[in-house]
């Protein structure tokens, strides 16, 4: 599959750090399941976020976009909004160099429910799962930054570094989207003691 096109970030608004996502460093996952989606089942699994073990990394985004269908003008106003599709691409091509350094699991996070996030996945063919949060279960349980559009709640963009289930590390506001894994992976190889 080729790669997708990125925008051109200039010319979008980018994010301000309000301040939403400063109380998650040093909480414990809560004990709850989110349904999650790979390309490897035909059946959606669940993943209790509390029993992850070793390094898991989380990256949080808005919802992707449906293929060929321009987003509405408005959501191109909405800071941070765009780029869904570059950020999981970006994950996807350093996988392995996230395995390399200790990740265990690595997790997209969107409101999208499974069957969107199905056809996310295997179009992409992500080497990843994607968690389901569209009952807003853990939006509510770590009170995660989120707006609306179109009637829809969605996530803000970030992504958390967790170890044994407690956030040790999060990164917000994310911008540009394609840059944030790389962001993440070098951290990671900063702080190899956590």
């Amino acid at each position: 599959m080729a790669t997708p096109p990125v925008p051109d970030w200039s010319t979008l608004p980018k994010p301000t750090d309000d301040g939403a996502i400063t109380h998650l460093e040093g909480m414990q996952m809560p004990c709850l399941c989110l349904t999650a989606v790979d390309k490897n089942n035909d059946d959606n699994f669940q993943i209790n976020l509390s029993s992850l073990r070793g390094i898991t990394v989380i990256f949080a985004f808005p919802r992707t976009g449906k293929p060929n269908i321009e987003p509405p003008p408005e959501w191109n106003e909405i800071p941070g909004a765009r780029g869904c599709t570059p950020q999981n691409c970006s994950y996807k091509n350093l996988y392995e160099d996230f395995r390399k350094v200790g990740v265990r699991q690595l997790f997209g996070l969107s409101t999208q429910d499974p069957s969107y996030q199905r056809e996310l996945v295997q179009r992409l063919d992500l080497p990843f799962p994607q968690l389901c949060d569209n009952n807003k279960e853990l939006i509510k349980a770590l009170t995660l930054p989120t707006f609306e559009f179109e009637g829809e709640t969605m996530l803000k963009r970030f992504a958390m570094i967790l170890y044994d289930g407690l956030i040790v590390k999060v990164f917000y506001p994310v911008f540009p989207p394609d840059k944030n894994a790389s962001q993440v992976l070098e951290w990671l190889k900063k702080n190899k003691s956590f």
